[in-house]
């Protein structure tokens, strides 16, 4: 990434604008090694469900063993690629279950490590009008759909498709020989979005056990003008020790308005697990607790501490509340600015928070402009979920040319949302509780 980058820098923008066109993604069942869902007691067909949007702007896929992934999609030229309304429907579920009412990134900030350059990519240097055009080898064995960029014109950027991920379960049975295993597939949403040299493909996975993984991978190319880094804060790229790409941070966030269950409130709350060392010839013990965030957090991934979204009124088949845990990826906190000093933010929704570095919505005159203003001690009845995850990029020989992806990124893991893995085998449908032993 280079200081002195192309930006498509705008003076008068109108913020938020969301325009796109596309077209429906028709349902296909995977059929690599399917899982047979668990039948279910005879019921009354449920009617199908309501559309949120027209064809147009609708993802719909069938996945391995019957799961049903539905979402709408729109474009805006500061954010670029937003899912609404995003449901998930395990074989078994009469109703899709409302998971997440929108999911977005929320900035890309790129501080060097020099201190000569800075930049909040999304809000700041045109993240969203440099949307790429897709070829058909890029999307495999899916739909590629026209996106609609003001002042650019139809770009053919958003691929819709499947792919394998390997293994959705494998068990082997007590008698040689019988083996209940299942090769998953996921639904792959994503753009591929150019600023300056880099180039950024913003991908949400979407699979058959309800998982959701949200990842942002950088390719394209170092800048050739970025060889400059001779204070030390660079590593040396071509022959001898001469050019030296400069290091620099990508800390990427998005911003998830979970309605589970089809209501925007619910409840966070943080486990927190403390292992302690055995006494004398005993075995380590392990405490977790639980505390419910009534207020808006600032919180820091430690050793096994998690947090969870809660549904306010859904619960699954055993009578257990169902809730979406926050699993982040690798991450390299950057401590140069207090809105990345933080691995996830809690704060009470409000439609003018939407970026968490250089928000350029209106909230009133002298409102702070960064998600860590934001958490001010108010109660947490509607949360908005922030999660950010950094990446030092100190640059290497191999990052030329063109530079190889690299990953960074967080997966939403259902908890409780089903009775048992939905995607169980009919012979073992039984066993919920408490496993069959044997005699």
């Amino acid at each position: 990434m280079s200081s002195s980058r192309l930006r498509h820098a705008r003076t008068a923008r109108t913020t938020g604008a969301v325009l796109a066109a596309g077209a429906l993604l028709g349902a296909a069942t995977a059929t690599a090694t399917p899982a047979s869902a668990a039948p279910a007691a005879p019921a009354a067909p449920a009617p199908p469900p309501a559309a949120d949007c027209s064809a147009a702007y609708r993802v719909e896929q069938k996945l391995d063993g019957g799961t049903v992934w539905r979402m709408c999609w729109r474009y805006s030229t500061d954010s670029g690629l937003i899912l609404d309304k995003v449901t998930y429907q395990p074989p078994g579920e009469r109703a899709p279950i409302r998971v997440l009412n929108s999911a977005k990134l929320a900035q890309i900030h790129v501080p060097y490590d020099d201190g000569n350059a800075e930049y909040d990519d999304l809000t700041g240097a045109g993240f969203g009008w440099g949307l790429q055009g897709l070829k058909p080898g890029e999307c495999p064995g899916g739909t590629i759909t026209s996106v609609k960029v003001p002042d650019v014109g139809k770009v053919n950027g958003l691929c819709t498709t499947t792919r394998a991920r390997g293994h959705a379960y494998r068990m082997a049975a007590d008698s040689p020989g019988k083996v209940w295993q299942a090769q998953g597939k996921d639904l792959l949403v994503y753009t591929v979005n150019k600023v300056g040299w880099y180039e950024y493909i913003s991908e949400w996975r979407f699979s058959s056990d309800g998982m959701i993984s949200a990842n942002v991978g950088a390719t394209g190319s170092l800048s050739p003008v970025d060889y400059n880094a001779t204070d030390g804060r660079g590593w040396p790229i071509g022959k001898g020790a001469r050019d030296y790409a400069t290091s620099h941070a990508h800390n990427v966030f998005w911003k998830l308005d979970f309605g589970l269950d089809g209501n925007s409130k619910g409840r966070v709350e943080q486990f927190d697990s403390k292992v302690t060392p055995p006494a004398r010839d005993g075995s380590p013990t392990v405490k977790t607790t639980r505390t419910v965030v009534t207020k808006e957090l600032a919180g820091d991934a430690k050793n096994m501490r998690w947090w969870r979204v809660v549904s306010q009124n859904g619960k699954n088949k055993d009578g257990h509340a169902r809730s979406y845990e926050i699993v982040p990826g690798h991450t390299n906190t950057y401590a140069g600015r207090p809105f990345t000093k933080h691995d996830v933010y809690f704060t009470q929704a409000r439609a003018c928070e939407q970026f968490a570095s250089n928000n350029i919505l209106d909230c009133g005159r002298n409102a702070p402009t960064s998600v860590d203003k934001w958490v001010n001690g108010e109660t947490l009845t509607n949360p908005a979920v922030w999660v950010n995850i950094g990446f030092h990029h100190i640059a290497r020989d191999e990052d030329q040319q063109p530079m190889p992806v690299h990953w960074q990124g967080f997966q939403l893991a259902p908890r409780d949302v089903t009775a048992m893995n939905p995607l169980t085998p009919a012979d073992l449908a039984g066993q919920n509780g408490a496993p069959n032993l044997g005699s």
